[in-house]
C-alpha cells in the first residue's frame, strides 16, 4: 500500500517539453509497482527512505537523494524497502524535445540513475505543480515551465553518459553548429561558442578542424555568409541592413569578409547573380546546398 497524491494531466497541444502527472508516495513496506509500462517519460526521486529499481535486467537499490528515469514503453518493476520503506516523487512528461534534454542529460534505460542534493527544490517545485492544477493557460504554462526547472537541478548533479571519445566529439560539435545557426544574426564570438557547449577555444579548434575541415571562426563566418548570399539573391534589402542581419554590425566588415569567401563585394555579387541566368544562380545555389548538407550531417 501507499499514500500518494497525485495530479495527471490532459495536454492536447503538442510542445518541446509538456507535463503529463506528477505526484509524491509514501509507501509501506515492500509496495511494489510493475513490471509495468507507461506511454511517457517517467522521474521518480527518493526523498527518503530505501528501495529497489529494476529494468532491463538490471537491479539498483536506491536510497535518499537517488533518482531513476523511465523511458516510455520500457518494462520496470520498483519496490518500497522493507525496513525502511522510500517516500518519493515523480513527473511524467513527454515532448518533442523531451529524449533529446534527457540524452544531453545522461539518462536513459541503459544509464537510468542520478543522483541530486536538492531534494527540498524538486519537492518544492511538485508541490507548486499540483497546486496550479486548472486547465487554465496560466496554470498550464506555469507547469510547463516548472518542468523545465525540475530537469535543469537534475541535469546539474546528473551523471556524464559513458561515451567515447568520437561521440563526445560530434556532440560538441553539433551543439555548436546549433547555437551558430540559431545566433549567427547576432554579434557573438567564437569564445561565445565554446562557452555555451563548456569547452575551452582551443579544444573547440581541434574539433571543428577534425569534423569539418574548418577551424570554429572560418565555420562562423562561412555561415554568415552563406546567409548573406541568400539574402542577396532572394531580397532587395541594402548592403548595411543584411550586414546586421548576419550578424555585423560594420557594413565595412561584412564587405571585407564576404569578398574574402565570394572573391568578389556583396553588390558586385548581386549583379552577377542578376546578369548571370539560370546557370549561374544554380552554381550559387548549389554551394549553399552544399555547405548546408555538410551541417546536416552532423544531426543524422
Amino acid at each position: 500500500m501507499e499514500k500518494a497524491y497525485k495530479l495527471e494531466f490532459q495536454n492536447e497541444q503538442a510542445g518541446s517539453l509538456v507535463l503529463n502527472c506528477c505526484g509524491c508516495s509514501k509507501t509501506e513496506a515492500l509496495h511494489s509497482f510493475g513490471p509495468a509500462l507507461k506511454p511517457h517519460y517517467l522521474i521518480h526521486y527518493v526523498l527518503s527512505g530505501k528501495g529497489m529499481f529494476s529494468i532491463r535486467g538490471k537491479q539498483y537499490m536506491l536510497e535518499e537523494g537517488y533518482g531513476f528515469l523511465i523511458e516510455p514503453d520500457e518494462l520496470a518493476f520498483y519496490q518500497a524497502d522493507e525496513d525502511d520503506p522510500w517516500t518519493y516523487l515523480w513527473v511524467g512528461f513527454n515532448g518533442t524535445m523531451a529524449k533529446e534534454y534527457l540524452r544531453a542529460m545522461g539518462i536513459s534505460s541503459s544509464n537510468p540513475v542520478f543522483a541530486s542534493s536538492e531534494g527540498d527544490e524538486l519537492y518544492r517545485i511538485v508541490r507548486d505543480m499540483m497546486e496550479h492544477n486548472t486547465y487554465q493557460i496560466d496554470n498550464d504554462l506555469r507547469r510547463n515551465g516548472q518542468l523545465q526547472i525540475f530537469l535543469s537541478i537534475i541535469a546539474a548533479g546528473a551523471p556524464v553518459v559513458e561515451k567515447n571519445e568520437p561521440d563526445k566529439a560530434n556532440t560538441y560539435v553539433r551543439r555548436a553548429v546549433e547555437f551558430i545557426q540559431s545566433n549567427y544574426c547576432n554579434p557573438i564570438k567564437v569564445t561565445d561558442v565554446a562557452e555555451y557547449v563548456c569547452i575551452n577555444r582551443s579544444y573547440l579548434y581541434t574539433l571543428f578542424e577534425n569534423s569539418m575541415q574548418m577551424s570554429p571562426q572560418q565555420f562562423l563566418t562561412t555561415f554568415r555568409i552563406t546567409k548573406a548570399a541568400e539574402l542577396l539573391q532572394l531580397t532587395k534589402l541594402s548592403i548595411e541592413s543584411i550586414a546586421i542581419s548576419c550578424g555585423y554590425s560594420d557594413p565595412v566588415v561584412f564587405t571585407k569578409a564576404f569578398r574574402q569567401t565570394k572573391g568578389m563585394s556583396p553588390t558586385a555579387y548581386r549583379k552577377e547573380l542578376l546578369k548571370g541566368g539560370t546557370r549561374r544562380n544554380k552554381e550559387y545555389l548549389q554551394q549553399i546546398e552544399d555547405f548546408i548538407n555538410q551541417i546536416n550531417q552532423l544531426n543524422s
